[in-house]
């Protein structure tokens, strides 16, 4: 009689063993070596790309008991000597089981270093038997694949030697593990350097030639050990490594989707340290098309691919124009169309369109045109905090366009909203990267600025120039600063209300410069324009201004001081009030006093900082102003005009027509005698 699906199913739910009862099998001191043995066959197969089994055996204690089993059957047949079926079976299903853990899961990786596995597994390596060999190395290898592993002490004791003799080692497994521990773990360039010279990067060419196993661990090794060493490349592409160089580019046809992968990764981790190399058009173009063939992969090697992508096209143009040309955008928004992508996919594709936008207006046109704006949006709210940093970093990127940010392309409400959201996200990257986007954003020329402040969004920007991370405060008072640049006086009402004067003041006088720095360009656009925005930095007893010259005076870094130079620039070109303030500030009315520090900033190397000393001296003496004979007077006796004389062919253009400027207007209200 047949049985139905829903019979069927049934049966086999009651044949599967209740997790408590296998659990139960494997701390018990009173099973035998079959019982236990049993079970942790049947754990295997039930843990087995199972996150949700995993997580429910983890929180059941199974990890420690299957360590423990494991332990004590090492310990059982290093006695007895010699080869023991039965202690090698437990061994081998309980290295199984603790890799079945740390596959792909951090929570069981985790686990599994807590339960003190790694050194047992370690020992393994050296067992008299091949199976148990294979089965230590396989588990270690998965846990070394994740960022949670302790990094390898290529320096400790004989540490180098052990991992020497792992790659010589006949058994692929092994090779691959010492492989695996050289890619988690090479991180400096000191490091880099000792495994070159001790022979390790020839011995991972000689294995390119070996297993599919052998060749890709180590193209994935050489990619960390070449990685942004310049030096360690050109022995590697050096006459003592033969043709390692073509042999990796030979690898980019290989059958295996995964080994063409990693040579790709190899190659472009040795172009983008040494640009000179790989510079034929042919080899660059091959590069961009593989790496797309490689994204149709529906496994881990489809995920991987657009990152790959993304360290190829970042930061050159060259590429990324080779890439527009190869309609890469075009096929990164036909997957992003299909949808339900896995997370890690949909990161790697927006951090590549976010490349690919980074500096031509032609890319972020085509991507627009593509309807992508939407696509980046619904991805703010995706479950990934990865995923919805990267949609805010394509955001940022393609929101460069002058052209569409005149057009207030991104400056409505479907965009607005889910950016300002993401400004209260538990994750600091989301945090960091939404900052990001809105900064771009509201530099937005049109009025539609007050869009964004009737969202809310300068309140949530005010909070967070309050934060304890300055990486945060530092994006946000920049945000501010975009969101001040060329705005009407009654939008720099409602941002100040909102930021109040206090506050600023406390961040032109941060801790961390960067802060400094982006606070006084704060101040230098709110000061900008009509005299009603410089009225601003004279109220509270002129705290904000007196903030700004401190800061001139006793800055370590010139990037805050050229900043708080502009904002006093910009309060000389006020009225009369204005112009004594600045003047009283920068050349205090003191009997034998110290020389100004415009004389220093007019001889400063930064041509900025000299551009924006004199254009202040422009400023104070405009013709037109009741009060510049004067100042210019006092400014003469300050030595003032034998400097102007000593700038008049300054390299720099700006700086040589404010210094002409100030010049003749300071020659025109006097006899121009020092």
């Amino acid at each position: 009689m047949p049985t139905s699906a829903a019979a069927s199913s049934s049966s086999e739910n009651q044949s599967r063993p209740v997790p408590e009862d296998l659990v139960g099998r494997l701390s018990s001191s009173m099973a035998s070596y079959e019982i236990k043995l049993k079970a942790l066959r049947d754990l295997k197969n039930q843990i087995i790309g199972n996150r949700t089994k995993k997580l429910a055996f983890l929180k059941l204690g199974a990890v420690p008991s299957v360590v423990s089993i494991l332990s004590s059957a090492t310990a059982a047949a290093s006695c007895r000597g010699g080869y023991d079926d039965n202690l090698d079976s437990i061994i081998i299903q309980s290295a199984a089981v603790i890799g079945s853990f740390a596959c792909g899961f951090d929570a069981g990786v985790q686990a599994v270093l807590d339960a003190g596995a790694l050194p047992i597994l370690l020992s393994l390596i050296s067992h008299q038997n091949e199976k148990v060999v294979d089965a230590g190395a396989r588990s270690l290898k998965l846990i070394y694949q994740s960022k949670l592993a302790p990094k390898y002490e290529f320096f400790k004791d004989q540490n180098l030697e052990f991992l020497l003799s792992l790659l010589n080692c006949k058994n692929e497994n092994v090779t691959g593990l010492g492989a695996c521990v050289i890619t988690h773990s090479c991180r400096t360039s000191i490091e880099q350097r000792a495994l070159n010279d001790a022979g390790v990067v020839r011995k991972l060419i000689s294995l390119l030639g070996g297993s599919v196993i052998q060749r890709d661990s180590s193209l994935e090794s050489l990619a960390a050990i070449l990685k942004e060493n310049s030096e360690v490349i050109l022995k590697f592409v050096g006459p003592e490594n033969g043709r390692a160089l073509n042999d990796v580019i030979e690898l980019t046809k290989d059958k295996h989707p995964r080994t063409r992968l990693l040579a790709c990764m190899c190659l472009v981790v040795i172009r983008n340290a040494l640009p000179s190399y790989l510079q034929d058009l042919q080899i660059k173009t091959k590069l961009v098309l593989i790496l797309l063939e490689l994204l149709d992969d529906p496994g881990q090697v489809g995920e991987e691919a657009p990152f790959v992508l993304s360290s190829l096209i970042v930061g050159k143009e060259d590429m990324q124009r080779l890439a527009f040309q190869e309609n890469v955008i075009d096929k990164l928004c036909c997957h992003l169309e299909k949808g339900s992508l896995q997370a890690k996919r949909l990161h790697g594709i927006f951090l590549a369109l976010a490349d690919l936008c980074s500096r031509l207006e032609s890319c972020r046109t085509k991507l627009l045109s593509l309807k992508a704006l939407q696509f980046m949006v619904d991805a703010m709210s995706h479950d990934s905090a990865e995923v919805r940093a990267a949609a805010c970093i394509c955001l940022k990127n393609v929101s460069r366009s002058v052209e569409n940010l005149s057009a207030g392309t991104f400056m409505n409400e479907s965009v607005i909203n889910p950016v300002v959201q993401l400004l209260c996200d538990t994750s600091t990257s989301v945090q960091v990267a939404a900052l990001g986007a809105i900064s771009n954003v509201v530099v937005d020329f049109m009025v539609q600025k007050t869009t964004f402040i009737q969202f809310g969004g300068v309140k949530q920007l005010v909070e967070l120039s309050k934060s304890m991370d300055s990486t945060i405060r530092m994006n946000a008072v920049c945000a501010l600063r975009n969101l001040m640049f060329l705005v009407s006086d009654r939008c720099k009402e409602a941002i100040l209300l909102e930021l109040t004067q206090s506050t600023l003041t406390s961040l032109i006088c941060d801790p961390e410069a960067s802060v400094q720095e982006q606070a006084l360009a704060l101040v230098r656009n709110l000061v900008d324009g009509s005299t009603d925005g410089i009225r601003h930095v004279f109220a509270d007893n002129c705290s904000l201004l007196r903030a700004v010259v401190r800061q001139i005076q006793s800055a370590s870094k010139v990037e805050v001081v050229i900043q708080g130079m502009y904002v006093l620039t910009n309060v000389a070109s006020g009225d009369e009030l204005h112009k004594e303030a600045v003047m009283d500030e920068l050349f205090p009315t003191l009997p034998g006093g110290p020389q100004s520090i415009v004389i220093k900033f007019l001889q400063s190397n930064e041509s900025q900082l000299r551009t924006a000393a004199a254009w202040t001296l422009v400023n104070l003496t405009l013709p037109n102003s009741s009060g510049s004979f004067g100042r210019a007077v006092k400014l003469r006796r300050a030595g003032i005009i034998s400097q102007l004389k000593n700038m008049m062919n300054d390299p720099c253009l700006d700086v040589k027509l404010r210094a002409r400027t100030a010049f003749g207007q300071m020659m025109t209200l006097g006899d121009g005698s020092p």
